[in-house]
C-alpha cells in the first residue's frame, strides 16, 4: 500500500540548524521537507504558500518567536507542530507553554540553541514527525491557577488504623506520553485537594522538563504536585512526578514510599509505565487505580496485564476520541483488562469515585 508522503517546514532562525534539520528528515523515505523559514514571520508567509502537514519549529527567534508564531497558527490554520526547545528552565517552561497552545510534541535540543550534536536526536525527530502526521489537533487550552485547600495535613494516617481494613491505602497511577502534559494538566486540574489517595505519574519527558511539569502542575491543582524524590512518602492529595530519566519504584514498609531507579529503560523509555505497574503490581493491601492516557507506542499495557494478575486493581483508558495519539490507550484496551473507556474530560470525575468506593 503506497504511504502518503509527509511534507514538513522546517522553522529555524539558524541556517546550521536548518540545514541539519532537513538532512535528517530527509533520510526517512516518507517525509519530505518542502521548505524551510528563517522565523515565526516568515514560517506563516511559508505556511499559506507550501501547506505543509508538519512543522517542526524552535522556540527561541527573533521578529517573531516559536511561541507567537504558534498561537497564530493554531488561530489561523491548525497544523501538527514539534517545537524545538533548548533543555535550560526557561526552555522547559516554553515547550510546556506550546503545549498549551496547542503543539503536539517538543524535543529538548541536546546542547543549546545550536546544537552540534543534533545526531543524538535524529531517531526521535523522525519518529516525532512521522506521529505528528497522525496525531489529533486540540485548541488551546488555559487552565486558572486554583486556590489550593489550606485544610489539607501534612500527616496521613497511619496505615494500620481501623478504616483501612480491607485495603491500607489507594494509589492512582497514571502514564501518559504524547500529549500528555495537556491531559495531564486537565485530569489533576480536576481533582480535589482532599483526594483520598496518592497519585504518581509517569510522562514520557527528558530530565529538566518534568521538574518544570510538576510545578506547572502544583500551580494548577489542588493537589499538592512535586517531582518525585528518593525516599518521597507517599501522602493523600499529594502527586508525584517520575523526574526524566529515572523509573518510579515504590516501596512497601509501614508507609509506601519511593525509590527512583537508573534501571535500563523498558521499551526505550525511563521513565517507563510498565515499570510504574509492575512495581505496584507487588503492594499487598493496596487498591491500585491505573490510568492510560494519549500517547504513542504501547507503554503500560504490559504492566497493566502484571497489575491484573495480582488482583486489586481497576483501569481506566482515555477514549479515542480525546486523545492526542490514540496508541498507549488502544493497546491497554487491545489486553482485554481496561475497565472503563472515559473522555478526558470525564477521568478525574471516576478517579475520584473510585478513591471514595
Amino acid at each position: 500500500m503506497h504511504r502518503k508522503i509527509i511534507k514538513v517546514l522546517v522553522v529555524d532562525d539558524s541556517a546550521f540548524m536548518r540545514k541539519l534539520v532537513q538532512e535528517f528528515l530527509s533520510e526517512n523515505e516518507r517525509i519530505a521537507v518542502i521548505g524551510t523559514a528563517r522565523n515565526g514571520k516568515d514560517a506563516l508567509a511559508k505556511i499559506r504558500l507550501l501547506k505543509p502537514d508538519v512543522i517542526t519549529m524552535d522556540v527561541e527567534m527573533p521578529i517573531m518567536t516559536g511561541l507567537e508564531a504558534l498561537k497564530l497558527i493554531m488561530k489561523e490554520n491548525p497544523l501538527p507542530v514539534i517545537m524545538l526547545s533548548s533543555t535550560t528552565r526557561e526552555g522547559a517552561e516554553n515547550a510546556l507553554l506550546a503545549m498549551d497552545y496547542g503543539a503536539v510534541d517538543f524535543i529538548a535540543k541536546p546542547s543549546g540553541t545550536i546544537s552540534l550534536d543534533l545526531h543524538l536526536i535524529k531517531q526521535e525527530l523522525i519518529g516525532k514527525v512521522l506521529n505528528a502526521a497522525e496525531a489529533t489537533l486540540l485548541p488551546q487550552q488555559f487552565h486558572p491557577v486554583k486556590e489550593k485547600q489550606m485544610n489539607i495535613s501534612k500527616k496521613e494516617p497511619i496505615l494500620t488504623d481501623s478504616k483501612y481494613d480491607r485495603f491500607n491505602q489507594t494509589l492512582i497511577l497514571i502514564g501518559t506520553s504524547t500529549g500528555g502534559p495537556r491531559a495531564l494538566q486537565k485530569v489533576l486540574s480536576d481533582l480535589p485537594g482532599n483526594l483520598k489517595a496518592p497519585v504518581l505519574v509517569v510522562q514520557h519527558m527528558p530530565p529538566g522538563f518534568t521538574k518544570s511539569l510538576a510545578q506547572r502542575l502544583d500551580q494548577l491543582s489542588e493537589l499538592s504536585v512535586k517531582e518525585a524524590e528518593e525516599g518521597d512518602v507517599c501522602l493523600n492529595g499529594h502527586a508525584y512526578v517520575a523526574p526524566g530519566d529515572f523509573h518510579l519504584n515504590i516501596i512497601q514498609g509501614s508507609r509506601l514510599t519511593l525509590s527512583l531507579s537508573k534501571e535500563p529503560p523498558v521499551s526505550g523509555h525511563r521513565p517507563s509505565v510498565d515499570f510504574m505497574f509492575e512495581s505496584a503490581s507487588g503492594l499487598k493491601n493496596v487498591k491500585k487505580i491505573a490510568v492510560i492516557m494519549t500517547g504513542m507506542g504501547a507503554d503500560g499495557s504490559k504492566g497493566l496485564v502484571k497489575l491484573n494478575h495480582n488482583g486489586h486493581t481497576v483501569s481506566i483508558a482515555e477514549s479515542k476520541d480525546t486523545c492526542v495519539v490514540f496508541g498507549m490507550p488502544k493497546a491497554a484496551a487491545a489486553t482485554g483488562l481496561v475497565t472503563y473507556t472515559e473522555p478526558l474530560h470525564e477521568i478525574a470525575n471516576r478517579i475520584v469515585k473510585l478513591a471514595e468506593g
